[in-house]
């Protein structure tokens, strides 16, 4: 039998037979434009608030000591009048999740605000775009100087945008180690060219990732990097607060000149300037709908509400509303209402018992903690007097401000001592380890294992721990 063969030939996308079409579209820089408005006012207030506490928080001091500062190499992490080692995970484990789930809520009832006014990757972009904006010029100079040839002015103004992008980068960078190395003492090495290699290391790298994120890539981020734009269609319905269009009141959009109403033309209040196209961080053209690259930042409504008062025209033709609230024509009143449904009410219900779990964990939490290690090098001996002795080494973790003096005891077994019975002394926020000696009569215990019980309280009547131990009695 023959087989048939059917062969196969590369050839060309084309178009009508015409020129070669590519599968992939090459990524076209977009230049925002400037434009004022009570949301851009509310961004660049954002901005300012949330530099203030990111380079500000590692100068302020708490108690003779940095207010926040996770310290890796001691394994301590001091967040203002609180002083957490590495047993106490369980608080940021907590923290994040409800980090986690106040992102889902607000993403529920308001949609991507955290994208448009808070989120990092928005925050540098918009310090970047101003930096570019002051030395380049607006939007149409942006434009202007890119398609021309490389000259001295050109060139200039390239060069010192770059050594700006990179001295804030640098510092973005030096402030984030800062939160993980007291930023004083960082700092003095720094001047000393005496600093480690790893906090080398993090500078650059975070410095590295700003510039690059805020410099080059921007809005190519939020659409194709961050997941929560992936996401976000799952915490989303119909009454979710988004950046919406009105197209029953603008279509038919054409260009006119101010003056007739235009309903006489049999068009729409949409004048098709392109404004709110062209002042979009992520290029989108908001009138086609709701897009996933849409980060909420309500800058086009601040063009469009500009362009409508020209033109003598209702604002809000672009607005945050929802869906079914477009769709009805509902009020403020009816908008607010809808807020209150189930989804809402199960995260805030959620959210509310961790917070309230967190917090009262945080109040009735012990100022200190007690860690038992058997010393393995000798199980059990005979000391002098005859009597068995098992050794132990406590950790004793004070997570308070102040020195603390703790008495050590311990009970389960009949005749049991322990050594040493003086108070032992631990500095503020430190940590000591203490051998300890349990004792009990020669021949008085059984062979075996017992289960002793340490505890370990603040000398003056104050907080008290209880840690489990074996006692091994050998045959």
């Amino acid at each position: 039998m023959t087989r048939k063969i059917i062969p196969i030939a590369s050839t060309s996308v084309s178009a009508g037979g015409g020129e070669e079409v590519g599968l992939y579209e090459a990524t076209k820089k977009i230049y925002p434009r400037t434009v004022r408005g009570m949301f851009a006012r509310w961004r660049w207030a954002m901005v300012f608030l949330t530099q203030l506490v990111f380079y500000g928080m590692p100068w302020m001091e708490w108690g003779g000591r940095q207010m926040v500062l996770f310290d890796l190499a001691a394994r301590r992490f001091y967040i203002f009048g609180l002083v957490l080692y590495p047993q106490d995970l369980i608080y940021l484990s907590g923290l994040l999740v409800i980090s986690a789930l106040s992102l889902f809520l607000f993403t529920a009832v308001a949609g991507r605000l955290w994208c448009g006014y808070a989120c990092p990757q928005t925050v540098y972009t918009e310090i970047f775009m101003w930096v570019e904006h002051r030395i380049e010029g607006n939007r149409v100079a942006r434009m202007r100087l890119d398609a021309e040839p490389m000259s001295l002015e050109k060139l200039v103004k390239k060069w010192f945008k770059h050594i700006v992008w990179i001295g804030i980068a640098m510092w973005t960078g030096f402030t984030f180690v800062g939160y993980f190395t007291p930023i004083r003492e960082l700092g003095m090495a720094f001047l000393q060219t005496q600093m480690g290699s790893w906090e080398v290391f993090w500078v650059f790298f975070y410095g590295f990732a700003t510039y690059g994120n805020a410099g080059f890539m921007r809005e190519q981020v939020c659409k194709y990097m961050c997941p929560y734009a992936r996401f976000q269609s799952a915490m989303f319905d119909r009454d979710t607060l988004i950046v919406s269009y009105d197209p029953k009141r603008g279509e038919p959009r054409a260009p006119r000149r101010k003056g007739p109403d235009p309903r006489t033309l049999a068009l729409g209040d949409c004048i098709d300037c392109g404004l709110c196209v062209q002042v979009c961080p992520t290029g989108i053209d908001i009138r086609k709908g709701l897009q996933y690259e849409c980060i909420g930042c309500g800058l086009c409504v601040d063009a469009c509400d500009t362009v409508m008062q020209k033109m003598a025209y209702p604002r809000r033709l672009i607005r945050y509303d929802t869906q079914n609230g477009m769709e009805a024509g509902w009020s403020r009143r009816q908008l607010l209402r809808r807020v209150l449904r189930p989804r809402v009410l199960v995260y805030a219900a959620i959210l509310a018992v961790l917070v309230a779990g967190l917090l009262a964990s945080l109040v009735v939490r012990t100022p200190f903690k007690v860690d038992v290690v058997r010393d393995r090098a000798s199980l059990a001996r005979i000391a002098e007097g005859g009597r068995l002795e098992n050794v132990y080494r406590l950790q004793i973790m004070n997570a308070t401000e102040q020195p603390q003096r703790y008495r050590i005891a311990a009970t389960g077994l009949e005749g049991l001592s322990v050594s040493p019975d003086e108070p032992v002394t631990v500095d503020a926020a430190q940590s000591r380890w203490v051998a300890v000696r349990l004792q009990v009569p020669y021949g008085a215990v059984p062979a075996g294992s017992h289960a002793v019980h340490f505890s370990i309280r603040e000398e003056g009547g104050g907080a008290q721990v209880s840690e489990k131990a074996a006692f091994l009695v050998p045959r």
